[in-house]
């Protein structure tokens, strides 16, 4: 008796999808880890030191998280309203957050009680950051200004009050230990030298800015607001080189992964979008189930971190490289080296090759024992009809081949014909499953059409397949016309490119057969 062959589901590359290196790198991230915070996440900053802790800014705490804990390590609530914008500083060792109230707290890693608190700004700071030199912290605040702060004193250096709205954003230069970024709610970038009593640099960004960036090199400028990310180069005084617009949304933040070669900015359109610095091209995207305000990536790229206006947080990791290799190169068993190590094959000797076990999915097991209905229904399951709708219709395919899909399709009750007639009336028009399909919807029509009229869900349904079916159609039809139509002008085209070249040759001949009779 022959064994049972599973039904092959047929592999058919979506639309306007291609598959590169960037998309096989960024689907290494595995399974996300779901952590609740208190409130909405404003600020995730990983330490630049091993073990690469990072820094969650909600509500009224900071939590320090281990790169694979999903508790905190430590917490950091000495704030009596929100919190934002917990940074670290170079070494890892200190970590400075600013706060609803105005005031800025300098906190020590090993300790828990603040070492430092900075006042100020009359309203609330939602920038905060530490200068390359470590000694000193520079801040924004909504009472438009931003200020300068020494460490060691706890004392203000200067105060800049140059932008007309919130200051929500920023960052320093990791070259040059003097010069910090501003980005404010009045639509402009502002580049500031501490040496300076007034800003060196101001760029029109043209919408509220959210996140700035500054690169490595320190020659181009990041900066996102609106539905625009604008790359800006510093060097030829603040030139504009690209604007990208791939969210529908406003864009909240910004990142770089560890070689500068990709740039990541989430949205609130619950996108995060990976640029190629290169190209300024998108490479990748994930999605996620809320919007997104805060976005992070390890310093070694093992761990992407997202932020969300829910309070979740979102963790995916990927399995570093080394073991990867090291599970490849797994050593053989010692009896593999031994048995049969010294046999030489010959010319006569059969091969008798061992079948290898198949594990059959739950539709193949019923379809090996003929229950094509519980077979139907058990391709019909959520987590397949809605993720994977080509093992649904490969089945129905299956059934059809072997003549029992009508069987499978009668003798349910409404709630099964709605759950038919909507997947159906969803996936119809894919031309992938159109095919299948609509077989399955005209054997559904002859099936249950007697009962039509006795169920106000399962008529809805029909109606709904039917305009749906009928949009297809006048789809159809308008394409068929636009095709004659460019038929008809790329004839037209072709004629008269046909007619001035014969025009053009009698017009040379005629003046050749001149030139002859002068001569």
């Amino acid at each position: 008796m022959a064994s049972y062959k599973p039904v092959v589901i047929p592999v058919v590359p979506k639309l306007g999808e291609k598959i590169t290196q960037d998309t096989l790198y960024w689907r290494g991230f595995k399974t996300p880890v779901q952590i609740k915070e208190f409130g909405s996440i404003n600020k995730i900053d990983f330490s630049p030191v091993p073990p690469y802790n990072y820094a969650v800014t909600a509500s009224s705490r900071i939590h320090i998280y281990g790169r694979y804990s999903q508790e905190p390590v430590k917490t950091f609530s000495r704030f009596r309203d929100a919190a934002y914008c917990a940074t670290y500083r170079d070494d890892g060792k200190l970590l400075v957050a600013g706060s609803e109230e105005g005031s800025i707290r300098l906190f020590d890693i090993s300790g828990r009680a603040p070492l430092r608190q900075f006042d100020g700004h009359t309203k609330a700071v939602h920038v905060v950051g530490f200068l390359s030199d470590k000694y000193r912290i520079f801040s924004g605040g909504d009472d438009y200004s931003s200020r300068l702060w020494d460490i060691p004193s706890a004392a203000e250096i200067v105060s800049y009050s140059e932008h007309s709205d919130y200051v929500r954003c920023g960052c320093a230069s990791k070259l040059n230990g003097d010069v910090f970024i501003t980005g404010s709610y009045d639509h402009t970038v502002k580049i500031f030298d501490t040496r300076t009593k007034r800003s060196v640099m101001t760029i029109e960004h043209g919408h509220p800015v959210e996140s700035v960036l500054l690169f490595p090199s320190g020659g181009l400028l990041v900066s996102a607001g609106g539905r625009y990310v604008k790359v800006w180069d510093v060097l030829k005084g603040g030139q504009l080189l690209v604007s990208l617009k791939n969210h529908h949304k406003t864009v909240t933040c910004l990142c770089l992964n560890s070689s500068g070669q990709r740039l990541l900015s989430g949205s609130l359109d619950r996108h995060v979008k990976i640029h190629s610095t290169a190209s300024y091209k998108v490479v990748h995207s994930f999605n996620y189930a809320a919007s997104i305000l805060s976005l992070a990536v390890s310093p070694e790229d093992e761990t992407i971190i997202v932020g969300m206006t829910n309070g979740v947080l979102n963790v995916k990791h990927r399995k570093p490289e080394a073991s990867k290799e090291k599970s490849q190169k797994r050593q053989p068993a010692y009896r593999t080296y031994v048995k049969g190590r010294n046999y030489m094959p010959k010319q006569e000797d059969f091969f008798v090759s061992k079948p290898g076990r198949c594990i059959l999915s739950k539709y193949d097991k019923l379809l090996k024992s003929f229950q094509s209905s519980k077979a139907l229904d058990a391709v019909l399951e959520p987590h397949i009809r809605l993720y994977t709708p080509e093992v649904t219709v490969a089945v129905m395919q299956e059934l059809n081949r072997r003549g029992t899909l009508r069987n499978a399709l009668a003798g349910r009750d409404e709630k099964q014909i709605s759950l038919l007639l909507t997947f159906v009336t969803r996936r119809v028009i894919e031309p992938r499953f159109t095919p299948v399909l609509i077989t399955v919807a005209d054997m559904i029509t002859d099936i249950y059409q007697p009962v039509v009229g006795q169920s106000a869900l399962v008529d809805k349904q029909f109606l709904r397949l039917q305009e749906a079916i009928g949009r297809e159609i006048d789809y159809q039809e308008e394409l068929l016309e636009v095709l004659g139509m460019m038929d008809a002008l790329f004839a037209t085209l072709t004629e008269k490119r046909g007619t001035s070249l014969e025009e053009n040759k009698s017009n040379g001949l005629t003046k050749t057969l001149d030139r002859d009779m002068s001569i």
